[in-house]
């Protein structure tokens, strides 16, 4: 199938009499975009960068001008490399992976695999016009959890936290605390403010419902600590405070980045203080149902990758919990 596009209409034809045609938005985009290059070297590429975006972007999920930015820079770096000018030839799976190997040194590595993620997507569309070929299936395997904190790193790495000067030994104890205490996710870690977290009449240190969408309840070793915190902060952040955004990237793990514990400490981790969590909840016989809806997993089989570092119950125990008696 050969491409052509009409830059007037924003038609896209072949010559098997197929077409799609463009909304104007997305055809004005198209055919005025221009990137920062020396004309002589956009010029050569630059229509049949133009009709490749027009048949790709209807079939995948990208903004025109996301495909119009990386397709064209693959297009010039593989012009400049001698490679046909072909959209085929320029989005096969070895000539993306050269060009993010050599056509990106500059770009940092996030932007890189975005870059990887767009040209591979354009590619399946583009198979998909010209023969006809459903992409192939995208295989995946389930994230390995993280290993927990054996009790005695946990107390350490509290007591190293408690020594961080000022600001940083309250950033220290709001991540361990929220991590190790509460179980929250990394990503559920940034927007928590002080006036997120309340004290029940019983005591109890738990965290805003509706922020969350579960109940959360704070272990026992860490709601003293939860409740200082909150208390500290107020309607400010709870972790990082002098931020001006909710959520950045790298926010939690470019922390103990920063702050290193001393020798024979392994770093702080906030997918480790969940497993943490975790772990501990169901080697305290906690219900997997309740520890998987606090955690907010869809069901307990999120579990299955944690249960190995679940200590296994004493004779005593068992036969405690056989007959009937949960405490």
């Amino acid at each position: 199938m050969k491409i052509a596009f009409d830059v007037f209409t924003g038609c896209l034809s072949s010559r098997f009499c197929w077409s799609v045609t463009l909304s104007s938005e997305v055809s004005s985009k198209i055919r005025n975009y221009r990137p920062r290059l020396p004309h002589r070297r956009w010029a050569p590429v630059a229509e049949l960068v133009r009709g490749t975006v027009a048949a790709t972007a209807p079939a995948t999920c990208y903004a025109a001008e996301h495909l119009l930015h990386v397709i064209g820079r693959i297009a010039v770096w593989a012009d400049q490399g001698g490679l046909s000018r072909d959209p085929g030839t320029w989005l096969r799976t070895e000539t993306i992976d050269a060009f993010i190997l050599s056509g990106c040194v500059e770009v940092k590595d996030s932007t890189v695999l975005t870059y990887r993620t767009w040209l591979r997507r354009a590619r399946e569309a583009l198979v998909w016009v010209q023969r006809g070929e459903a992409p192939p299936v995208r295989l995946s395997s389930p994230r390995t959890p993280q290993p927990p904190y054996d009790a005695g790193e946990l107390a350490r790495l509290r007591d190293w936290a408690n020594y961080l000067p000022a600001r940083a030994r309250l950033d220290g104890l709001a991540l361990m605390a929220l991590g190790a205490g509460c179980g929250l996710m990394p990503g559920e870690v940034p927007p928590m403010r002080g006036s997120h977290g309340r004290v029940t009449s019983g005591g109890v240190a738990v965290l805003e419902e509706k922020l969350l969408g579960r109940l959360v309840a704070c272990h026992s070793d860490w709601e003293g600590t939860l409740a200082e915190l909150a208390e500290i902060s107020g309607a400010g952040f709870l972790f990082r405070p002098g931020r001006k955004v909710a959520a950045a990237k790298n926010l939690v793990s470019s922390w103990p980045a920063r702050h290193r514990p001393h020798a024979g400490l392994p770093p702080l981790s906030a997918r480790r203080l969940r497993s943490t969590w975790i772990v501990g909840q169901l080697s305290e016989g906690i219900s997997p149902e309740a520890v998987a809806s606090a955690a907010g997993m869809a069901s307990p089989a999120g579990l299955a990758g944690y249960h190995h570092w679940v200590p296994p119950l004493s004779r005593d125990e068992v036969i405690r919990l056989l007959r009937g008696h949960r405490s």
